[in-house]
């Protein structure tokens, strides 16, 4: 029997692909540019964008005689029991492979933003509590149980991590994003990444690029960032993420930048991704965003303008269903439209992918290997690890908290005793159970109550709702202030809903006009506050929100972004001791709730000053969080003016040593000042840390290796450059505390430095003397 090159794995793939293109039909080959999204609503509410505008009729058993590039969400549009809908989607591949003449089958893919959007499905924190935690090793383990569950039941690509620097926190999915720090988004986002890949599921970065940056932080409006805005701020993490964490695959974003939409961007989907970084794998669309290039951008007339601008920019494969890469495209090249060349580049790099997670060989097969465990032992104990480092303890100053094994506490608020208050818009319960309202969570949930209740037996612990999370009834007041009035004290459990398009007050499509607690949740706060029983406001949310008004009021506070299936304990652990709370901030909490967007990458200009009576300074800073436990940083190295070249290293180190009487975690935080630079700077932006975990009394020696790649930045010609001139490095344990100060002076010539430049600075750790 004769093999054709293109199915021997002993050939090198691209040969292979070559072979198979040769003989494939322009049918056969669109057909692998395109997803299909079975079961999608095409009437009420969806879960994407214009969902039920932009969702196409087809013929299924049609359409596959041709092959097919993606199957979309057969785990992520509807409850099913995830070894059902293994061998379903299995039955699925065979009759893929078996309608067509090569016997090729799809790409599955599935959204994998806090876990694996399954029914039965671990739901993890949400991303903006992997950067609280300020811990890559841990995320990079969530990506690698994560992958191992995707490809347990057949998927083979995972879409997530969102990359996307917060600019705004008004904007709907804060929660989805890491922080507003491009190098805390890059190293913890590239984490993920290697995880994930290590697992053999093809990572998918999103949102490619510019998304965080729209207009009044409105979902999916223009984008008004400047060129150094976009290389320096936006960029990073991705270009971290393809080089230090290997993702295969990019999303384009919907957005436009300057009147160019992304999706018809050759600059920046081709040149840059491509021909500047190296990039080799496939740029996929977000959900209809190539439709969207006639209807929203209308820089198309119809369909195959569409695909013709998409396909010349770099998009590869169109998602999550055929809408223009179809028939339009087909017979648009047929006609003389778009040439056929787009289409064989495409489908190239479709192919080679296929061949790298061997779809393309005969001992293919797609029945699960073995049984089906999407919320195993491992997954919730790992859930639960990161879930307690997220938790940041903002304030406690007079030492409330712990609290009291056998005291009395009001627990209040409406995020008390609702399951869904722990979980981000893209997990399964949230994103798609309520469509289904008749469908159990599938995964058991603790509430706060529930866990402060378990965690406390001792304690008399009492419950009232107060009020809803953003309906304007303050008819629940009464009993909640009675409740707390009887207590020694009251945790206040507030916060968000998340949802789409407005079904809630985080997510996709939940944007928010200013930073006030949603609904009468303020005003629920300030009544508990007066009755003078010490408050702990325990924050459940996916965005920040303004608590100047509570500051100095509150006995503590707790911040918690989403924290997962297991974040009832690890909160109730904070409040009881049993966890030393660990986190930090990766965004700023605002003082005053009014139209002020700031994170802290801020100019001269952005900060407080004399010109104007309105100061942004934050309430708690980028990188704050408070322990049990004290710290001392001691023997520091680099408080002289150090010479090095522009293109030099440079060490500074230190010994952490715990000085309290239990175990607790720092985070060690260095950030770079640039005091006089070609154009404006941020005043200070991290560019190293180091989450250190100390027994009491343990100690250890960090030494950063600071490289002067870390000091570049864009410069008015576009450039990339290391600039001659003075630096500042300051260790602290937040963006806006200064421990240590090493200066620093950069000799010789400005240096263009481009993708392979030092992007990380590495800390190592050592026994302290």
């Amino acid at each position: 029997m004769t093999t054709a090159p293109w199915r021997d794995p002993a050939l090198p793939a691209a040969a292979r692909v070559d072979d198979l293109l040769s003989r494939m039909t322009l049918e056969e080959k669109t057909a692998q540019l395109y997803g299909v999204w079975v079961g999608a609503a095409t009437d009420g509410d969806g879960v994407a964008p214009l969902q039920r505008e932009m969702t196409a009729d087809y013929d299924w058993d049609e359409l596959i005689t041709h092959g097919l590039g993606q199957l979309t969400r057969s785990f992520g549009t509807a409850p099913v029991d995830p070894a059902l809908g293994a061998q379903a989607l299995a039955r699925a591949q065979r009759r893929i492979a078996g309608a067509g003449r090569f016997g090729i089958p799809a790409v599955a893919h599935e959204e994998c933003l806090a876990g694996f959007t399954a029914w039965g499905a671990t739901a993890y924190p949400v991303p903006l509590a992997w950067g609280a935690s300020f811990d890559p090793e841990l995320v990079a383990e969530l990506g690698r149980h994560i992958g191992r569950d995707l490809r347990s039941v057949g998927v083979h690509q995972g879409l997530a991590p969102v990359l996307d620097v917060v600019r705004d926190p008004r904007w709907g999915r804060v929660e989805e994003t890491i922080g507003e720090d491009p190098y805390l988004v890059g190293t913890v986002g590239a984490a993920y990444v290697r995880g994930l890949e290590s697992a053999g599921v093809v990572a998918t970065l999103k949102h490619f690029a510019g998304y965080a940056s729209s207009v009044g932080a409105r979902n999916l409006a223009p984008v008004r960032a400047g060129v150094r805005e976009f290389a320096d701020v936006t960029l990073p993490p991705f270009e971290m993420a393809l080089r230090e964490g290997g993702a295969r695959s990019v999303m384009a974003s919907y957005t436009e930048t300057d009147g160019v939409p992304v999706s018809a961007d050759p600059r920046l989907l081709d040149e840059l991704l491509r021909g500047e970084w190296g990039f080799t794998g496939t740029v996929v669309a977000d959900y209809f965003g190539v439709g969207f290039l006639q209807s929203q951008h209308r820089v198309a007339e119809d369909e195959a303008g569409a695909a013709h601008l998409a396909l010349a920019a770099g998009i590869d494969v169109e998602l999550p269903t055929l809408k223009c890469y179809g028939a339009p495209l087909v017979g648009a090249v047929r006609a003389g439209r778009i040439p056929e060349s787009l289409v064989d580049r495409a489908a190239r790099r479709v192919l080679l992918q296929k061949c790298e997670l061997g779809l393309l060989d005969d001992d293919w097969r797609p029945e699960p290997d073995g049984p089906v465990d999407l919320d195993s032992a491992p997954n919730r104990a790992l859930a639960g690890r990161l879930a307690q480092e997220s938790v940041v303890l903002l304030d406690n100053p007079d030492g409330l908290l712990p609290l009291a094994p056998d005291t009395r506490i009001a627990v209040v608020g409406p995020r008390a005793a609702d399951a869904l208050a722990m979980l981000g818009c893209y997990s399964f319960p949230s994103h798609v159970l309520p469509h289904h309202p008749e469908v159990p969570l599938g995964i058991p949930i603790p509430t706060v109550l529930e866990a402060l209740r378990a965690e406390l037996p001792d304690a008399k612990v009492t419950f009232a709702e107060g009020c809803g999370v953003s309906d304007p009834d303050a008819s629940g007041f009464a009993e909640a202030v009675a409740r707390a009035a009887e207590a020694d004290v009251c945790v206040a459990v507030l916060g968000d809903r998340a949802g789409l398009f407005g079904r809630g007050t985080s997510g996709e499509g939940c944007d928010v006009a200013d930073l006030r607690l949603p609904g009468v949740q303020g005003e629920l706060l300030d009544a508990l506050v007066a009755t003078g029983v010490p408050v702990v406001l325990v924050l459940l949310t996916g965005r920040p929100y303004a608590l100047g008004r509570w500051h100095g009021r509150l006995g503590a506070a707790v911040q918690a972004f989403f924290p997962g299936e297991e974040g009832g304990p690890a909160l109730a652990g904070v409040l009881s001791g049993r966890v030393n709370p660990s986190g930090r901030l990766p965004v700023s909490v605002p003082r005053a709730p009014g139209g002020q967007p700031w994170t802290y990458l801020q100019p001269p200009l952005g900060l407080a000053g004399e010109v104007s009576n309105l100061d942004p300074t934050p309430l708690f800073p980028f990188g704050h969080g408070r322990s049990y436990t004290t710290f001392s940083w001691e023997d520091f190295t680099g408080g002289d003016v150090t010479e090095i070249g522009t293109d030099g290293s440079y060490d500074l180190s230190l010994t952490v040593r715990n000085t309290g009487d239990r175990a607790g975690a720092e985070v060690v935080q260095l950030y770079l000042h640039d005091p006089v630079a070609s154009v404006t700077r941020p005043d200070v932006r991290l560019t190293g840390y180091r989450r250190l975990e100390l027994s009491p009394g343990e100690s250890r020696r960090l030494t950063f290796r600071f490289h002067a790649d870390l000091s570049s930045f864009t410069d008015r010609t576009g450039a990339r450059v290391v600039e001659p001139g003075a630096l500042e490095l300051r260790l602290g344990p937040s963006s806006a505390e200064v421990r240590h100060t090493a200066r620093l002076r950069l000799t010789g010539p400005v240096r263009v430095v481009g993708p392979e430049r030092t992007l990380r600075c590495e800390v190592e750790v050592t026994e302290a003397e």
